[in-house]
């Protein structure tokens, strides 16, 4: 095993050069426009898509009511200016700034804020999961133009934490662009209805390969805190690692993705004009295993596949030490994680017993195994190809599926067709266990991409419930500490690490604000020397 890792490990270093004829020509290193090279959404409806990538869309697009910001992250009112709780914990009142309008010019009101709440729990879809379980459609309203009141159905700790995840939608716009009652999706899918600080351009919107954005000059929240904003930004996704980074080196783009692999870590480190952003952040990686399926259903070899994987193997030498070890489903920079929380080892012997034990238990390990790789992400095919080494030494076969983030997260609204495994990250969305741990375990959320271990056990779902209800940080830490125990011993997934985002950048771009939300991609902070 450690041979195949050190040569693994020498493998993935080997960079390949590719032409960069997709990408748009760098602008005479102008100022004035940056293009970025990360990867665009599958869709631009802010109620529909739920990943990653729609968050870069939503922070320049549109607003929510809150924002979150820096890292150490802070939640920010933005839209809102204020707000109230009752003593029950129930009704939330939200105060409006009144100098907020709409890309088209349209003053940002609150019938377009209850239009926007209402609109995604009526679509049930993206981040709508994070408030059906305790918010209904009628009991959004608006107080006047300036207020709006969202009554609960029981308390619910993190409603505030969530709020950045609704983007507020232009109902007028919107509402023009319905077609047989679709709540405006097919319209939306491919346009923008936002009033954020910088607006959609649909003449060169080509889904998934390019789209430009422009500064809006009127952003309610000004420009004075940046002297030298970027007017246009350019995203043109490069799919190929080594493709990304060959064009950063060659300032065609300004910025990669923060999932860069140690070969093109270092290599952008040893090339004059660019270097690597090495920020913390709060995004778990996790290997997913659908409990539902034979043989993961079997206890013991979902412990079998815990022990078997080289965790410090791949951190260390794989990925250089880049990243930190996370050994549960909370990442560690956040609370709610046990004082006393143990995760799970290499450790050859106690995988072959556990693997022995799940054969006399009948679990069917003659049959190959899929694990689901996204194929753009160099790290999720390092980390398969690792596991699959791993269990071929107890006889388990392990097949290597490449798919996309959008085909893989479609795959996961039913058990059946949810993959035997599949390689992705949590990202933070909003800043709370909830996020995480709550979204990933609670048995009500089966059917969403996060819960798609499709995982049960009555007491987690009890503790779950319990901590977002309970309004005590303390009792929630608890909760969700007693949790976490039980989800590790149960071998639910794996947990690899806590990322470092590795984003590659020109020298020539600054003003970069990371935060966990977004991954320092909000525009409006940044500039471009000649």
């Amino acid at each position: 095993m450690k041979r195949f890792l050190k040569s693994f490990a020498a493998t993935s270093a080997i960079a390949l050069c590719f032409a960069v004829s997709s990408i748009a020509p760098a602008n005479a290193q102008s100022k004035d426009e940056l293009v970025w090279g990360d990867t665009l959404p599958s869709g631009l409806d802010p109620h529909v898509v739920y990943d990653v990538y729609m968050q870069t869309f939503m922070l320049n697009t549109y607003d929510g009511l809150y924002r979150y910001l820096g890292n150490p992250i802070e939640l920010v009112p933005w839209l809102a200016t204020s707000h109230e709780v009752s003593d029950d914990g129930m009704t939330w009142t939200f105060n409006l700034r009144q100098d907020a309008t709409f890309h088209d010019g349209s003053p940002l009101t609150a019938d377009d804020v209850v239009y926007s709440f209402k609109r995604l729990l009526e679509i049930g879809r993206g981040p709508s999961g994070a408030l059906a379980p305790v918010l209904k459609p009628e009991n959004i309203t608006k107080v006047d133009d300036s207020t709006v009141q969202f009554l609960l159905n029981e308390p619910y700790a993190p409603f505030l934490a969530t709020l950045p995840l609704v983007s507020i939608v232009n109902q007028e716009l919107v509402t023009a662009n319905e077609v047989n009652g679709d709540n405006g999706t097919a319209w939306l899918a491919s346009n923008e209805a936002g009033s954020g600080a910088y607006i959609f351009d649909p003449d060169t919107y080509v889904p998934q390969e390019k789209v430009d954005l422009k500064r809006n000059k009127t952003h309610f929240y000004g420009w004075s805190d940046n002297a030298d904003p970027i007017d246009v930004v350019r995203a043109y996704p490069v799919k190929e690692t080594s493709t990304r980074v060959l064009a950063l080196m060659r300032d065609d783009i300004q910025a990669t993705d923060g999932y860069l692999p140690p070969d093109q870590v270092a290599k952008i480190d040893s090339t004059d004009g660019v270097s690597v952003r090495r920020d913390e952040s709060m995004r778990v990686m996790v290997i997913r295993m659908n409990n539902s399926k034979p043989p993961f259903d079997n206890i013991n070899f979902r412990k079998c596949v815990s022990y078997a994987f080289q965790y410090d193997g791949f951190i260390n030498v794989v990925l250089k030490g880049l990243v930190s070890r996370n050994s549960g489903p909370i990442p560690n920079n956040l609370w709610g994680v046990p004082e006393d929380a143990t995760g799970y080892t290499y450790d050859p012997d106690a995988a072959k017993k556990y693997c022995d034990k799940a054969r006399e238990e009948g679990a069917p390990l003659d049959r190959t195994l899929e694990i689901h790789i996204q194929s753009e992400l160099d790290q999720t095919t390092q980390a398969a190809q690792l596991l699959q080494q791993g269990l071929s030494e107890y006889g388990v076969n392990v097949e290597l599926v490449a798919s996309t983030w959008a085909s893989l997260t479609s795959s996961t609204g039913s058990a059946e067709s949810s993959p035997d495994m599949w390689v992705h990250w949590v990202s933070t969305y909003f800043v709370d266990p909830e996020n995480w741990i709550g979204q990933m375990y609670d048995s009500s959320f089966h059917g969403t991409w996060k819960a798609s271990s499709w995982y049960k056990n009555a007491k987690v779902d009890e503790l779950l419930r319990q901590g977002r209800k309970e309004t005590d940080r303390n009792k929630r830490n608890a909760a969700y500490g007693e949790a976490y125990k039980i989800i590790v011993d149960e071998a639910a997934d794996l947990w690899i690490y806590n990322t470092i985002a590795l984003r590659g950048v020109s020298d020539r771009l600054t003003g970069i604000k990371f935060s966990p939300v977004g991954s320092g991609a909000e525009f409006r902070w940044m500039s471009l020397a000649d």
